[in-house]
């Protein structure tokens, strides 16, 4: 089996984009190598606790209302390649992560951390919630099957905070800047929304590697 560690942030559109696209190219070679963990990065490390309306967000990211629509052009175009539901105009709120990222950690302990992740994209996405509220997390964890009253609890903890923030920060300090990276085998760093047609490339080399090394 191959390593495949993914890092996002279940708000990001690209990594939503990215996840889409990979995951296609599973379903195509179900006999694919890849044991797949989901790490932290945050976009927004310094975001207030309680989030920000996201339209002063991206106006103000974007250096206003035009240029954030613009920025916001090509994501709405390649979800729809990727045959993916995305209603900007539901969300509200640009929360901060780091709550979500505790909660695909937790998730990967019950080996739940892909379905997790999957329903942060479209509670986010799809539906609008605002994921950086408890009581929304809490509902995910839920439907994910984890331990409802557990996740609450721990939620009002700091369980698990500095060693997100820890795993968020070596990220950086090896040179990611930017989210979904796929990291193969520890060794080769694919960035960005790669097509499905790259990957089931990427797979076919893999396989044929292993075969040669057999």
């Amino acid at each position: 089996m191959v390593k495949l560690d993914i890092l996002s942030d279940p708000i990001c559109p690209w990594c939503y984009i990215g996840k889409a696209n990979l995951f296609k190219a599973l379903e195509q070679m179900p006999d694919h190598p890849f044991v797949i963990e989901w790490h932290p990065f945050q976009l927004n490390p310094d975001m207030p606790a309680a989030g920000m309306d996201r339209r002063a967000y991206l106006e103000g990211k974007f250096g206003g209302k035009m240029e954030a629509v613009k920025a916001y052009a090509p994501v709405v175009g390649k979800a729809e390649e990727a045959g993916l539901t995305i209603n900007l105009d539901l969300i509200k709120t640009t929360p901060n992560t780091i709550n979500a990222h505790r909660l695909i950690h937790w998730a990967g302990i019950e080996k739940q951390q892909t379905p997790m992740v999957d329903l942060l994209f479209k509670a986010y996405f799809v539906e609008g919630r605002d994921i950086g509220d408890s009581e929304v997390l809490t509902d995910l964890a839920d439907e994910a099957g984890l331990d409802a009253a557990i996740v609450a609890r721990l939620l009002t903890s700091d369980s698990d905070l500095d060693d997100i923030r820890a795993r968020d920060a070596h990220s950086r300090e090896m040179g990611i800047s930017a989210v979904p990276t796929f990291i193969i085998a520890n060794q080769h760093a694919v960035p960005g929304a790669q097509p499905t047609e790259m990957w089931v490339q990427i797979i076919t080399d893999i396989q044929s590697q292993i075969a040669k090394d057999a």
